[in-house]
């Protein structure tokens, strides 16, 4: 099935009713419907939009696959963001529309299936990961404020070899930074180590995603995970996180070690993955588009986003 996450100029995103007889019925939905044989998802969504609401795509790109099994049937997902069409959406069916930011949904009046589509929204398409530990944290909290100026709205701030007093000054200082600029901070430390450090979020590496019984972090949190293979995203899957890292796409300075996975295996991984990941590794800005059109939420890097100082 084909689905559209239709935004306005504000950045809402039109959602419709379901009729109360049917499947998941009463429960707020993005529209969309079937394919149709021998259409493209791009003719499908485009007939299907038309048909319910009355517009006409101009343009549109992949958001997020999911799959999900409620039981009595299984479902995939295929949903574009749309964002230039022709037209003024109206109910063409007699469902009702509304237009709602997507941090102002709420999972609960969505079918499962749609759910990871919340957070697939909620995301930005670049996240960066914060370089080499700060021997001068006034350097390292300066590069920070020009990445976040720039536009940069998720961080993961890395700093491994920081004695637990170093790290905390860093992360209080690193948190009003991101406050004050509307960005995200997600602490990669143990989630015992943190406990009562300001944060967003946290990220787990991915020895701790396989050691974790539960999904670590308070209500509201954002909690994501480093993956290497598909039994990781999976894991990271079962304990309900909001993201997950797939890496290493390409070879990296970092790790010349490890074997890329290359965008072909990347797109096999992602597929099946009923939550948003970022594709890290070798990447920078201008691999965007080609992540996206593998299934990526976006990319995360540390060189290419973290040496945006210099540019």
């Amino acid at each position: 099935m084909m689905a559209g996450a239709i935004a306005d100029a504000d950045g809402r995103i039109l959602l419709t009713k379901r009729p109360d007889h049917v499947h998941q019925g009463g429960l707020w939905e993005f529209p969309g419907g079937k394919l149709e044989p021998g259409e493209s998802p791009e003719q499908g969504l485009a007939r299907e939009l038309e048909e319910e609401l009355g517009i006409r795509i101009r343009g549109s790109r992949p958001l997020i696959r999911v799959r999900h099994d409620y039981g009595d049937r299984r479902i995939l997902l295929d949903v574009h963001r749309v964002e230039d069409y022709a037209g003024e959406p109206h109910g063409r069916e007699g469902q009702p529309l509304r237009w709602l930011a997507p941090e102002a949904m709420d999972p609960a009046d969505f079918p499962a299936a749609d759910r990871p589509i919340i957070h697939a929204l909620r995301l930005p398409s670049l996240f960066l990961i914060t370089g080499e530990d700060p021997a001068d944290a006034d350097a390292f909290l300066a590069c920070l404020d020009r990445a976040v100026a720039r536009g940069i709205r998720l961080v993961q701030l890395r700093a491994p070899s920081l004695d637990g007093d170093s790290y905390a000054d860093l992360v209080l200082r690193a948190y009003a930074l991101c406050e004050s600029r509307g960005a995200l901070l997600l602490l990669n430390r143990d989630p015992d180590e943190v406990e009562g450090l300001p944060r967003h979020g946290l990220h787990l590496s991915a020895r701790r995603l396989m050691e974790s019984h539960a999904r670590p972090g308070g209500p509201g949190e954002w909690v994501g995970a480093s993956c290497h293979d598909a039994a990781q995203l999976a894991r990271a899957a079962d304990l309900n996180l909001d993201y997950a890292l797939l890496s290493p796409v390409l070879p990296t300075l970092t790790h010349p070690g490890a074997e890329p996975l290359g965008w072909e295996r990347f797109a096999e991984l992602v597929d099946p993955a009923p939550l948003p990941v970022y594709a890290l590794g070798g990447l920078g800005p201008e691999h965007l588009d080609q992540a996206i059109a593998r299934g990526a939420q976006g990319i995360a890097a540390i060189r290419g986003l973290w040496s945006m100082r210099g540019r």
